[in-house]
């Protein structure tokens, strides 16, 4: 009797385990929920951008020689007709010697022809000689007086090399590097400038666009035409490598005629002021673009997952029943994810505490309350 006692008592506190044991396998959780409503909100976006002066020149020798002095430093800031550098001119010197020398003999050959005119053409009248000598005299006059046209053009080409033995700068801007040293051979054919002039009092930024951002990007500025949309374009920032944001705005100026057939690109250029040449040709950073999106849909990224570069939100339905569902994400805004599908307005997701939620299972909405995504903090 004692034995059955036990065993009934036994049995009667496993099964009170058991129901307990259910109902806690059964408590809900309390999540906060949040109802997705359409409001206007903005992207920033950014591209990679390379930074150049608004005239970046090669500078070159134009004639071959020596280099007899460099008047300038790297880096130095120089004004638009600075000398740079100065070619040995003696050889030129002596060339524009030789041609005017041929000048004056040319002339000498000229006069001579001349006076020989002079003198048949009266013989020829008289029937003394034949017209046949004069018109030869002619003749070598013409080529005598063409010589020395000849000549005129051997100075004039002459002066022009031996201006050209001293370099000047065709811009205002800030000189390179100088890999071409006093006393270095130089010429024309060179593969290496004698250094690059960047003029910098402002700077070309170019950046390039897919064409899916490029459609998105006429989608969003009004006007008829490429012109028209730019002159709509608010002014643009630039983040530079540190971090920081360049303190001036810039202003999109040029969009290329044509996608680049091997990236699937198409180039933008905006200009930035310069003064202070704080940038230079060569920098590099990021165009930062801001579009307004109206009617867009928002979530928070906290109430996001990513599983395999996908996002992930959970959905919860009429029974406060979850679901995982896959987000296509068009951009961000603030902490916001800006969502082009998976959701529409009036669905509501769980904002925290995803981690251990399973699908279709039971939760307990902390709030009621409509509240747009933009709102949450």
């Amino acid at each position: 009797m004692k034995v059955f006692s036990l065993a009934l008592a036994l049995l009667l506190f496993a099964c009170q385990r058991q129901e307990k044991l259910q109902v806690s396998s059964t408590v809900v959780q309390a999540l906060p929920v949040l109802t997705i409503n359409s409001s206007s909100e903005n992207t920033l976006l950014e591209y990679p951008a390379l930074i150049e002066g608004a005239v970046d020149l090669e500078i070159r020798p134009q004639v071959s020689g020596s280099i007899e002095k460099v008047f300038v430093n790297e880096g130095a800031l120089v004004q638009k007709g600075q000398p740079l550098f100065k070619i040995n001119e003696l050889p030129f010197r002596e060339a524009l010697n030789n041609a005017k020398a041929t000048l004056q003999s040319a002339k000498a050959a000229a006069q001579n022809a001349q006076l020989e005119i002079d003198k048949l053409t009266p013989l020829v009248a008289n029937k003394v000689v034949s017209d046949f000598q004069l018109k030869s005299a002619k003749a070598a006059h013409a080529a005598a007086l063409a010589s020395v046209e000849q000549a005129k053009a051997g100075i004039a080409t002459a002066e022009i090399n031996l201006g050209y033995t001293l370099i000047k700068a065709p811009v205002t801007g800030y000189v390179g590097r100088l890999p071409k040293k006093q006393g270095s051979l130089v010429g024309a054919d060179d593969p290496v400038p004698l250094t690059r002039l960047s003029d910098a009092h402002e700077v070309h930024v170019y950046f390039s666009l897919s064409e899916d951002d490029f459609i998105n990007f006429n989608e969003r500025y009004a006007g008829k035409t490429v012109a028209e949309r730019i002159r709509n374009i608010p002014g643009v920032s630039l983040l530079l490598a540190d971090n920081t944001v360049y303190p001036k705005k810039g202003k999109l100026d040029m969009i290329d005629g044509q996608f680049d057939k091997q990236t699937g690109a198409i180039t933008l250029r905006a200009t930035f002021p310069n003064e202070d040449g704080l940038l230079r040709s060569g920098n590099t950073g990021k165009i930062q673009l801001i579009m307004t999106h109206e009617n867009a849909l928002s979530v928070p990224q906290e109430a996001t997952v990513e599983i395999q570069d996908k996002i992930f939100i959970f959905s919860v339905d009429k029974e406060n029943k979850v679901s995982k569902q896959p987000i296509t994400v068009l951009g961000t805004s603030g902490t916001n994810y800006l969502v082009r599908n998976g959701i529409k307005a009036g669905d509501r997701i769980v904002l925290k505490g995803m981690e251990n939620l399973k699908e279709g299972e039971l939760i307990q909405p902390e709030q009621s309350k409509d509240l747009t995504a933009a709102n949450i903090k």
